[in-house]
């Protein structure tokens, strides 16, 4: 028996663990002189002043003590994407949650509405003393040394059109430049040799006048529409009763789904599934002033919106259901010109390609002054364009609805760690650690980046959650004292992996033509799952993916506890009990 006792205590002594070489307490380390909830400077710079920029303007200076912020927009305007577009999502589940329109003139909100609303919300919480229009960012380096980014800035000047760049500093960059901010033009010869009048549906500034005074002497006139996407959609249908002929040249078909409403707004409305008019009549907006029945009707919307996510699974039962009933809905409203169903009906999945309510699209399409022109254009002409079959169409004008560059490859320089330029990284596909940040490129956040696209729900709810998370990523930095922060490879590789087998399941990886989908055939504009899935991830951040750089040069990871002391207790007269100030009452069980 001793001898047993004797071999097992050989066996414990073996597996212990080493001495380790650093002193179990080092007398020689000092406390720092500084509270604990002491918040160090922070200077953030963000690009971008649509519905990203203002939400991170308003969340960062809410949340972030000590903030030194500035928002740089290259237009001369706020809003982004909304100085030239309409919407073709429920405008009342397309808003900021905390600030609530009831007054829409309509269920699908048109762009100068929308433009006007983030304008209101830019004034209401004091945003301009910290935007910079007409200020572009060129370029953005990481210093490892200084734990900065430093950006080039180019100013134009609209009075003399004269441009002059300059540089700043910060500890965080925001990106919220969005992903429809650089459109693009169709590649197709002659496009500048035409003499009419050309205009792309993103940059639509013929006058300084609405959009209405533009096309006002329109009416004996031969327009073209390039392009049967969302906006292209939506022009058709505007523009159809105010033209003399319209042609929609539409190489691809795509599917036209019902409206995005519920039994509620149809009930409100008293009007039939198939009408297409959605505004709001002074009677619909009193009864949309009421608390009660508004959040009643928004968190109605919004659930009808947050419940379709399956259509994008292949095989499930609602793409099955969607399929049928989309393909009698568009035969029936294609009715009096049958012949076009086949131009138009898809042979892919719905979801595929980006689903649009595209009110009205499809009755335009049949009236006597639209022709749909599936023949792809050869090249235009000063007149016109000219078909690959040989035929001229002539034209007055041409409104060139071809879309934006979906690559994430951003127009200007983002250069990380090591010389990394972002451009680079993302050759192939882009990535992104849960649609928000990238190793390499520390304290860099950004929103409506790869991965942020939804087939269901809101984007303004993804947004949100993006600019929560950066937001808390901040105050870490702050609170904490770290001078940097980034997710690790290995992270970033483990949510590619999961997304990836995530979208092999679903229609977007079939043979349509959709901007979700990289050259290299990565889905990198949408989230892997649903946007309340996104909403449950991006709630809870695993700070275990990031690597952090500690701002103060200790080996004592406790080294931000300071002094041992709140700012409170230094102050004269400071809340000393805050704790009181907010409590979470638990609920008392019932069983």
């Amino acid at each position: 028996m001793q001898t047993s006792l004797g071999k097992l205590s050989n066996i414990v002594d073996d597996a212990s663990p080493p001495v380790p070489t650093r002193p179990l307490v080092d007398l020689a380390f000092e406390t720092g002189n500084f509270s604990v909830d002491y918040c160090r400077p922070m200077k953030v710079i963000c690009v971008g002043a649509g519905i990203s920029g203002i939400l991170a303007g308003i969340r960062f200076r809410q949340k972030i003590p000590n903030l030194d912020l500035t928002i740089y927009e290259k237009e001369k305007g706020v809003g982004g994407t909304w100085l030239g577009l309409a919407c073709d999502l429920p405008s009342h589940a397309y808003q900021y949650s905390f600030e609530p329109n009831t007054q829409w003139s309509n269920f699908y909100a048109p762009g100068p509405e929308i433009l006007q609303y983030l304008e209101g919300v830019v004034d209401k919480y004091k945003l301009k003393k910290y935007i910079r229009l007409h200020h572009e960012l060129i370029h953005a380096i990481w210093d490892a040394t200084t734990a900065k980014w430093h950006v080039r800035i180019k100013r134009h000047n609209p009075a003399d059109g004269e441009a002059a760049e300059f540089e700043d500093t910060a500890d965080v960059l925001f990106l919220g430049v969005g992903l429809l901010s650089r459109w693009r033009w169709p590649d197709i010869e002659g496009l500048k040799d035409f003499k009419g009048t050309i205009v792309h549906s993103a940059q639509w500034n013929l006058s300084e006048g609405s959009w209405e005074d533009d096309v006002r002497d329109w009416a004996n006139k031969n327009i073209g529409v390039i392009g049967n996407g969302s906006t292209g959609i939506q022009i058709v249908a505007t523009l159809q009763p105010r033209v003399g002929h319209l042609t929609n040249f539409a190489r691809n078909k795509t599917w036209l789904s019902t409206s995005f409403s519920s039994a509620k707004l149809l009930e409100l409305l008293n009007r039939s599934p198939d009408s297409t008019d959605y505004s709001f009549d002074a009677k619909t907006k009193e009864m949309l002033s009421d608390p009660a029945y508004y959040n009643a009707f928004r968190i109605a919307i919004e659930s009808d919106a947050n419940s379709v996510s399956s259509v994008a699974l292949k095989g499930s039962a609602l793409q099955k259901r969607a399929t049928e009933f989309f393909r009698a809905q568009m035969l029936e409203k294609l009715s009096r010109k049958p012949e076009l169903a086949v131009l138009m009906i898809p042979d892919f999945s719905v979801a595929c390609r980006r689903i649009t309510p595209g009110p009205g699209y499809l009755e335009a399409l049949c009236e006597p002054n639209v022709t749909l022109e599936p023949t792809p254009i050869k090249r235009v002409t000063s007149n016109g364009v000219d078909l690959d079959d040989g035929r001229h169409t002539p034209l007055d004008v041409l409104i060139c609805a071809t879309g934006f560059d979906t690559s994430f490859r951003y127009p200007f320089d983002i250069v990380g760690r090591g010389g990394m330029l972002l451009r680079d990284r993302w050759a192939s596909h882009a990535e992104a650690y849960l649609a928000m940040t990238v190793d390499g490129f520390p304290n860099l956040f950004f929103s409506a980046g790869p991965h942020t696209g939804l087939n269901s729900g809101s984007g303004f709810v993804m947004i949100e959650r993006q600019v929560e998370f950066a937001t808390t990523a901040i105050a870490k930095l702050q609170r904490e004292r770290y001078r940097a922060m980034e997710p690790t490879a290995e992270a970033v590789r483990d949510f590619m992996e999961y997304a990836n087998s995530f979208f092999k399941k679903t229609v977007y990886v079939e043979g349509c033509h959709n901007w979700y989908r990289s050259a290299d055939g990565w889905v990198s504009g949408l989230w892997p799952g649903s946007c309340l899935h996104a909403c449950r991830t991006m709630g809870n951040p695993r700070w275990e993916d990031f690597t952090f750089e500690p701002l103060d040069k200790t080996r004592n990871r406790f080294y931000w506890l300071g002094d041992g002391q709140t700012e409170n207790e230094k102050i004269e007269g400071a809340d000393r009990a805050w704790y009181l100030n907010s409590i979470d009452v638990p609920p008392v069980p019932t069983d």
